[in-house]
């Protein structure tokens, strides 16, 4: 009997190159295990909700046999309406990897800082600032250089460096005058980490790679997606123990765990729902997607 599932992705011009290596991996893949799989889009899909919950869910405009599982591909760029498909598909019985609460609270960078602080994992000092930015307190408990960061984003967009106060005012000025409603973090600079972090792949709430990224061009930011270097690295104790800990405080099946290189330790800097794997594959020789649907087969009793 073949599982079937869905991706559930996001068209947008910005993700189409990006992730059509993820895409052609995970088809490929699915059809060697014998699984159906579709991507789909959330604007094809319709719903009402209803006390039985039959009949609940449309694609392009017509009843759907529901899948076996959901496979989200969106992150940090989910959007209200799929988050509320993914719920109520959820509501439906359908296996989502990775719950759809727990996708909406780790694209939530701050709010990801809190939950792991709050149980005594080591972040880098976070501060939420809003106009007018309060340039006293960064001075007193960040200092400079340090990093500012979107609420929410990926593969290194929205992060920026200010090397000095100067810099800082600056790059304030232009943020203001463009949106001065927006929220913003900013993060303490790990300067053991500068150009390069690591990225270690979670399936199941079980460490499987790392891998070290490294900037080609000096910069601080070390995404492959942005032309980084990657090889592997080996994980240790204290790596297998931050990334399995993060995962399962956030709620994650399937993640991707950035860590700060922070004198012989390490700090944990994000967390990625959907991670992108043209990279690890790359430097590791690891089968990401095969790992991915391993997990799933286990999850819905689909043993060989």
């Amino acid at each position: 009997m073949s599982i079937k599932g869905w991706i559930l992705y996001s068209p947008f011009k910005a993700r189409v190159k990006q992730d059509s290596y993820e895409n052609n991996r995970f088809l490929e893949v699915a059809k060697k295990n014998n699984m159906e799989l579709e991507i789909l889009y959330p604007e094809q899909f319709d719903l009402i909700v209803t006390k039985q919950g039959e009949k609940s869910i449309f694609l392009d405009g017509k009843p759907v046999d529901l899948p076996d599982f959901v496979l989200p591909r969106l992150g940090a760029h989910m959007p209200y309406f799929a988050l509320s498909v993914l719920r109520q598909l959820e509501k439906l019985g359908v296996h989502i990897i990775n719950e759809p609460n727990n996708i909406e609270m780790v694209k939530d960078k701050l709010y990801t800082q809190q939950v792991l602080a709050t149980n005594n994992l080591p972040v880098p000092k976070t501060m939420l600032v809003r106009f007018p930015v309060n340039e006293e307190l960064v001075n007193k408990y960040l200092g400079y250089p340090l990093i500012v960061k979107a609420i929410s984003g990926s593969q290194g967009s929205g992060v920026y460096l200010s090397n000095n106060e100067k810099d800082f005012k600056n790059l304030m000025q232009l943020m203001q005058t463009t949106n001065s409603s927006m929220n913003f973090i900013l993060q303490e600079f790990i300067k053991d980490s500068f150009g390069r972090d690591l990225r270690v792949f979670v399936v199941g709430g079980r460490p499987i790679v790392c891998m070290e990224r490294s900037s080609a061009t000096g910069d601080f930011k070390a995404n492959f997606s942005q032309g980084g270097n990657v090889s592997d690295y080996e994980l240790n104790p204290e790596i297998e123990w931050l990334a399995t800990e993060s995962c399962k405080i956030l709620g994650l099946d399937v993640a991707g765990i950035d860590l700060l290189f922070d004198g012989e330790h390490y700090k944990i800097c994000e967390a990625n729902s959907a991670p992108g794997f043209e990279g690890l594959e790359a430097a590791t020789g690891i089968d990401a997607a095969q790992e991915i649907f391993n997990y799933i087969k286990i999850r819905l009793g689909f043993l060989e």
